[in-house]
Parts: structure tokens; sequence; C-alpha cells
């Protein structure tokens, strides 16, 4: 019988991909993908940068290539998808199961700190924790870092110390960028900097503080999780043996932990794919790093690059506007967006003597469209900062047109969803003094020194949890606090529901609601929403989990349209808008020192920033965009001052805009 034998050159690189009969799939991928979808999605071995330009079908195609390695025989088990909120992983399973089929919805998918959350507890040993940590969410670790602050006795300080939310933010962008936090005070608060030491002094019992307490910070999560997979024990070789694939969506927006994470999970099977847009990299404020996704060629070794450049979204005279703006980015993958569609008008940028004149101008053509059939839930008013729109709103208010604002608090941030879920929270980990003090003090007669004193004999054990109050719980203490812990006991130790001990909380917490917060009735409705929630949870721990993790985004409470009005309008600030899309888009206050800003003036890479800001606005636009900006402007020292449009739309010649002056 005759050997066959094959030469290969020393050193050769094999083929990226072997030649599969694709007669065999269900799905027929040449057909339903454009060319450079089908590329990235029958990329196999190695790594992979796929740029995809705004509306060129990213979800799309990390759907499709999901389902294509499912189809090629490898365990969904094994394929890694990671995600910035769990409703974008939950969308892509969901998907890619209709796509295919229920194999699909076993892959492992979820935001990197819901990952981190599960892999931790799994190999909480190797890890070095306690697999029933809980987790802080922000708010939470600021009221850490107020006890911190007030048990050093720093607003004693002649000068003004910061607030709990400013010393946050240092300690987390400190965390999440690993910058030092001189570095951060000297460049972003040099009024501070005389407190470092304090700082530091701060930071250091808070980490303490949470290793004691069994408490992790969303920041804690990440950086344990690196730390794992860096140090290659047994465990984390057994986790990593079992990805086959890692792929990683909107990687612009990762910060320089996430990067290591998705390069420690990439360390025995080299197979990585990253999904992303350099254009649309604008989180710089939460630690995002622009750099990241620039140098993602040098992390990894043969990368290959695909661009996704086919627009599926707006019109070719809204993409010429886009590409302009975008052309004039110092650094970038040069991409240039297109479309099939056809019958679009030129963008306008508009110019009016002031910014009264722009918002009626903005409320006559918002109602001349929804005339022409284009309903107000297609329509949105984009903005770089949420003040830009009060002029605007007030406008709106007199014609009674209604409008949802984006940019407010979260649902989960907001006192009386936390105050619920501060008891849920003491029953999973009774050393939550955080969740303690904030729920003592929701009883009358109880104020800080009396909580503390609480606490304390929590922590000593004089009151136990474990038995019955009658057992441990003194007489010196009132009804009241009797039968707190008389409930803390219940949810603890009763096997119930998720939804059963929620409705617990709820009866025990009604009274003290109504009796803490004058608009109860509005606010009633969020604890509503709350409740709905619970009844989706078989596990305690997940919900609340889940809670900190990837809460729902917006509070009843916040919502000012009117039950009535199954229409709206869309006001928000670009970064809220990002990943969405409208028929008609109106950018508004397009001027030198509002948009760019005049923060962003000193530094060349917040300026860059600023720009692909304008450019995400601008491809929010389906069918009409509308750019603009008062020609006057009032300030309070200098009154009415001539203002200049944003460098981003001066000079745009009239193949690519029209110019429009208003006239009263």
């Amino acid at each position: 019988m005759t050997k066959k034998y094959v030469l290969k050159k020393v050193g050769e690189i094999p083929a990226r991909t072997s030649i599969i009969d694709e007669s065999k799939f269900h799905i027929n991928y040449r057909e339903q993908l454009n060319a450079a979808q089908y590329e990235a999605v029958s990329a196999l071995d190695g790594a992979y940068l796929v740029i995809a330009g705004a509306g060129s079908g990213k979800t799309r195609t990390l759907v499709y290539r999901v389902a294509r390695l499912t189809e090629l025989g490898y365990d969904p088990a094994s394929i890694l998808l990671l995600t910035f909120t769990r409703k974008a992983a939950k969308e892509m399973l969901d998907r890619a199961a209709i796509l295919l089929d229920n194999r699909c919805s076993k892959i492992n998918g979820g935001t990197f700190h819901s990952f981190a959350n599960l892999t931790l507890r799994k190999y909480a040993k190797a890890v070095g924790l306690d697999n029933g940590f809980t987790i802080l969410d922000q708010s939470d670790s600021e009221d850490v870092i107020n006890l911190i602050r007030g048990q050093l006795n720093l607003s004693q300080h002649k000068k003004r110390f910061p607030n709990k939310v400013t010393i946050f933010k240092v300690l987390s962008l400190s965390a999440n960028t690993e910058r030092t936090i001189e570095d951060i005070l000297n460049e972003e608060y040099p009024h501070f900097t005389d407190y470092l030491d304090k700082f530091l002094d701060i930071q250091k019992i808070y980490q303490t503080y949470k290793k004691k307490n069994t408490l992790l910070d969303y920041d804690d999560l990440l950086i344990y999780l690196r730390n794992f997979l860096f140090e290659l024990s047994p465990a984390a070789k057994s986790l990593l043996s079992t990805i086959k694939f890692v792929m990683v969506d909107e990687y612009q927006d990762t910060n320089k932990i996430q990067a290591e994470l998705i390069q420690g999970l990439t360390q025995l099977n080299h197979n990585i794919m990253v999904v992303g847009d350099d254009s649309q990299s604008i989180y710089s404020f939460r630690g995002a790093n622009f750099r990241n996704i620039m140098e993602f060629p040098k992390l990894f070794k043969n990368v290959k690059l695909i661009t996704l450049e086919e627009n599926y979204r707006s019109t070719q005279e809204i993409l010429n506007f886009s590409n302009h703006i975008i052309e004039h980015a110092i650094e970038k993958y040069p991409k240039h967006l297109f479309t099939r569609k056809v019958g679009g008008e030129l963008p306008g940028i508009v110019s009016s003597a002031n910014e009264n004149m722009q918002s009626r101008f903005i409320v006559e053509r918002v109602l001349e469209l929804r005339e022409e059939g284009v309903p107000l839930n297609d329509i949105a008013i984009l903005f770089r900062s949420s003040y830009h729109s009060f002029d605007l709103e007030i406008e709106l208010n007199k014609a009674n047109v209604p409008y949802i604002k984006f940019g407010g608090m979260k649902f989960i941030e907001t006192a009386h969803v936390k105050d619920m879920l501060a008891f849920l929270r003491i029953a999973v980990n009774p050393n939550d003094f955080v969740s303690w003090y904030r729920v003592l003090l929701l009883h009358e007669g109880i104020g800080p020194r009396k909580a503390q004193q609480i606490m304390d004999e929590l922590s000593s054990s004089q009151i136990s949890l474990k038995s019955e109050p009658e057992k441990s719980v003194s007489k010196k203490y009132n009804d009241k606090i009797f039968n707190l812990f008389k409930l803390i006991y219940d949810i603890s130790t009763k096997n119930q529901l998720p939804a059963d001990k929620a409705e617990l909380v709820y009866k025990y917490y009604e009274p003290l609601f109504v009796e803490k917060y004058d608009d109860f009735n509005k606010r009633k409705k969020d604890l509503d929403i709350f409740m709905n929630i619970s009844q989706n949870y078989r596990s305690l721990n997940s919900l609340l989990a889940d809670m900190a993790l990837d809460p729902p985004q917006d509070s009843v409470a916040e919502v000012e349209a009117p039950d009535k009005e199954k229409e709206f309008l869309t006001l928000s600030t670009i970064h809220s808008a990002k990943g969405l899309e409208w028929h008609s888009v109106f950018i508004i206050h397009a001027l030198d020192g509002f948009f760019p800003s005049s923060q962003s003036f000193d530094k060349l890479e917040t300026l860059e920033e600023e720009r692909r800001l304008m450019y995400v606005a601008s491809t929010r636009a389906k069918q009409n965009l509308y750019v603009c900006y008062p020609m006057h402007i009032f300030d309070r020292s200098k009154g009415i001052t001539f203002a200049k449009p944003s460098r981003f739309i001066d000079g745009i010649n009239e193949d690519t805009a029209d110019q429009w002056l208003l006239e009263e």
C-alpha cells in the first residue's frame, strides 16, 4: 500500500481553515451573509479582529458564527461569548437558537462580570475566596467608603475633603485602569492632591474591610479572575481546557483589566475573535481604553483583520456625512461605510439666532414629521450633555409633546429599591454590614451610633441569626428591632422561593417606606417592578447577583411620559443612545465649547473621543439627520456671545450637507 506524504516548509504557519463541506449545513451561510460577514463567520482557529462599522450587522455576524461553530460539531459549552450587557448576550443566544436549534442556547455567554462571578464561585477554593461572597454595587461601595471616611474624621479638615462618590471614583479608576491614585489626582482632581495619603489610607482600609466581610466590588470580580487565570494553577488550567473559542462583543469598550482577562482566557487555546468599532470608542470616563482595540494586533500573533463596511441602517447621504467626520480622525482603522439603500436627502446643518429658536424649530419639525407618518417613538434629539436640552424640554411641554429623557438615575440606584435589596442581602450574607447599616437607619429612634452598637454585637456574635430571635435578642431592644430580627431570621431559614422572601420583606418595609418618602405613590411602581422581577428566579443568590451586575436600566419614578401616551419622543445623551437607531435624529448644540466640550480641548485623546461621539450620534439616523446650533448663546459672565459651529461640521461642503439658516 502506497503511503501519502505531505510536504510542509519548516516554520510555515498552518492555514487557518480546512476545506469544509457546507452542503451538510442547515444554514446557507454564503447566501445569507455579505462577503465580509461570511469571512468572519467562517473563521476558525487563530486571532481575528473584526472592525464592524455602525449598522453593519455586527450582531448578525456573531450569531451566525455561533451557529456555524455549533454546526461544525464543537461543544457549545466550549464557546465563550463575552458582552457588556446580559440583554445583548441573551439576544444573541436566542437568535442563534432560532436560526439553528437549541444547542446554541448552551453557549457559555454573558457579561464580563457575570462570567467572573460564576467562575469565582465555582473555583472559590483555588482563588482563596468563600463562595458565599456578596457583590457590592457602586452605591454600596460608596456607603462603605462613607463609613471609613466617618471613622477617619476626615470632615474635620479645614479644606473640603472629597465626598464618597469622588473617593470611590478615584479608587475604581485606579483599579480598572491600573493608574496610580497619585496620577489620577494630579490629572483629574488637582485640588485634592494634598489628600493623597488619606486616599491611600482609605484604599487600604476598604480592601481590608471587604476581605474581612466576604465582599467583592465590581472591580474585584475582574481582578480576582484575571489573577486566577494568569497563576495557571491546576484549577485554572482545568477551566481553560474547557474553552475552545472566545468571542468578545464591543471590544472598543473594554478597560485594561478586561483586555488582560481576554489574554488570560486564550493562553491555552489561542482562538480569539473580538468585534468592535474603534470609531465608537466613547467611554473613557468609565475606564474604557481606546488603545485596547488599536493595539490588539500587537497582543496576539498573526491577527487577521476583517472590516464590515456595508451599512443596513442609514441612507448613503447620512453615511457620507458620518464618513466625513471620522475621516479626519488622527488614529483609526480605515473604513468607508456604504449602503444599497436609495432615496435619501442630504443631512441639514441648521443654524438659528439663539437657543430658543433652535428649540422651537425642533418642536415644529417633530410635529411635521409626525404628520408625515413618522411616529414620535422613531424620532430622537441627541445632545453631548444633559443640560443642553433644558430649553427644549420647556418648549416640548408647551406644545404637549410627550417625551422621555435618558441619562437619568438607574432603577437599581433609587433609594427605595436599594432598601428592599438590603434586607435580602443580609439573609444571604449576615456579615454584610453595609446593608445592616442601611436597614437599621430606616427605623425611627436608631441613629448612626445605635446602629453601630447593634452591628458590633452582631460582629462579636452577642446576637446570632442562627437561632430564634427570642433566644438571642436582648430585652433592651424595642419591638421594632425584635421584629426586624424575626424577619431576617425567617427569610434566612425558610426554604422559600425568592418571590416569597421578597413578599415578606415588602410587607415589613411598606410602613417604613410610606413614612420615609413623600412621593411614595410614585415610587411604589418601582417596588412593584422589583416584585415582578423576583418571580423569575429560583435562587436568591442569582436574583441578587443579577440586580448588582446587570440591573434594569430605568426607574418608573424617573419616567415622565403620561401612561395614556403610547408614543413618546426620545431625548438622550449620545452616550445613552449608542447602539440605538431612529428614523429621524436631531443633534443639538453643535457648538465649539459645547460639542466638542471645552474640557476636551487640553488633550488630543479627549478631543478625538469627542469626534467619535459626533460619529456615533450621526450614525443613529436612518432617514433624516439635522445638526443644529445657535449662533448666539448666553453666558452668565459675558452676556450674549457669538458662538462658533462645532469644528466637526465647520466647512462641510454642499455635496455632503445642506446649510440652513432659520429666520423668524
